[in-house]
C-alpha cells in the first residue's frame, strides 16, 4: 500500500480461485454486470455459495446483466440485443443474521430474548443458526416479524459450517454450554479471518475452561457447562470479541476482555444492547 487502480474494466474470460472466499467473486460479478458483453468467469472450488445466490439476487433486481449460473463453476454473461438501462429502485437492506446469530445464542444459554425485523426467507447462510438451535432443542418462536428464543437445555450438535463461516465464532459458545462434545467441520475457512479463528477460539476459550480440538477440518468442542471467568482477549477480531462475551454470561467470576472495542467493525452497539437485555457489562479505559 498504496496502490493504483485504473480503469475502464475490460472483462474477458478469466477463471480464479473460490476455495478463500466468495467476495472476490462478488466483485467480479458486480463489475461484469454493468457491461453488455459476452464473458465467461469459471470458479473452482467455490466457498460460501449462498452469498453468491445474495449478489446474483441485488444484480437482477437493479435490471444489471445477471450471468448464467453453471453449477457455481462457470458464471456466463451473455450479450443482450435489446438490453435496458439499469434501473433505480427503493431497495432496504436486509438485517445481519451473522450479528442476530449472537443474541440468540444468548437467549439460548442466559434467557429469553426477542429479535424483531430479520428476513425469515433470507438467502443469508447465517440464518441456519436457527436450525441448529433446533437441533440442540431450543425453543423458537417464530412471527412474522420477531424470532423469540427461549433458554433451554441444550444437547451437543453437529455443523458443517463451510458456507457459513461467520457462525463459528456463536456456535463456539452454544456448544460450550451443550451436554456433551460438539462438532463443527470448515475450520479451513478460518484462517484468513480478522484473526486466526480456529486457534484464537482454542485459545481463548481454554481460558474459560472450554476444550476445542482442531483435527483436521474439524473443530470438535468439549463443554463442561461449567465455564469460568477469566482475562481474554479479542485479538482485534470483532466476532471473537462477541462470542466471547456471549460465553461470559454464563461463566462463573468475572470476565474481563480486552481489546473489546474490535465490535465496531460490525455491530457497534452490542455491548448496549446486552445491558439493555439484563447483561451486567461495566467498561474500563
Amino acid at each position: 500500500l498504496p496502490f493504483k487502480i485504473k480503469g475502464v474494466l475490460q472483462p474477458k474470460n478469466i477463471e480464479i480461485d473460490g476455495s478463500l472466499s466468495s467476495q472476490f467473486l462478488t466483485g467480479l460479478l458486480f463489475a461484469y454486470s454493468y457491461k453488455n458483453i459476452d464473458a465467461t468467469i469459471k470458479v473452482n472450488n467455490l466457498v460460501s455459495k449462498p452469498y453468491i445466490d445474495l449478489t446474483l439476487q441485488v444484480l437482477k433486481k437493479f435490471n444489471l446483466n445477471v450471468p448464467e449460473n453453471i453449477d457455481y463453476t462457470e458464471f456466463i454473461f451473455h450479450k443482450e440485443s435489446n438490453k435496458s438501462t439499469i434501473q433505480s429502485i427503493n431497495y432496504s437492506i436486509e438485517n445481519d443474521w451473522s450479528n442476530a446469530a449472537f443474541l440468540f445464542v444468548g437467549g439460548a444459554i442466559s434467557g429469553n430474548i426477542s429479535v424483531a425485523d430479520l428476513n425469515i426467507n433470507s438467502l443469508q447462510s447465517d440464518k441456519n443458526i436457527l436450525q441448529i438451535l433446533e437441533t440442540c432443542g431450543c425453543k423458537i418462536v417464530v412471527a412474522e416479524s420477531l424470532i423469540t428464543i427461549n433458554k433451554s437445555n441444550l444437547n451437543s450438535f453437529e455443523f458443517d459450517a463451510t458456507d457459513s463461516p461467520d457462525l463459528f465464532p456463536p456456535l463456539v459458545a452454544l456448544a460450550s454450554n451443550c451436554n456433551g462434545t460438539s462438532i463443527i467441520k470448515g475450520v479451513s475457512r478460518l484462517e484468513h479471518k480478522e484473526s486466526n479463528r480456529a486457534k484464537t477460539l482454542q485459545s481463548e476459550f481454554r481460558k474459560m475452561g472450554v476444550e476445542i480440538i482442531l483435527q483436521e477440518d474439524d473443530m470438535i468442542i468439549n463443554s463442561t457447562k461449567n465455564l469460568i471467568g477469566a482475562r481474554i482477549n479479542s485479538n482485534n477480531d470483532h466476532r471473537i470479541a462477541m462470542a466471547c462475551t456471549i460465553a461470559a454470561l454464563n461463566a462463573k467470576g468475572e470476565t474481563i476482555l480486552e481489546n473489546a472495542e474490535a465490535i465496531n467493525k460490525s455491530y457497534p452497539n452490542f455491548y448496549k444492547d446486552l445491558i439493555h437485555l439484563g447483561a451486567s457489562i461495566k467498561y474500563h479505559s
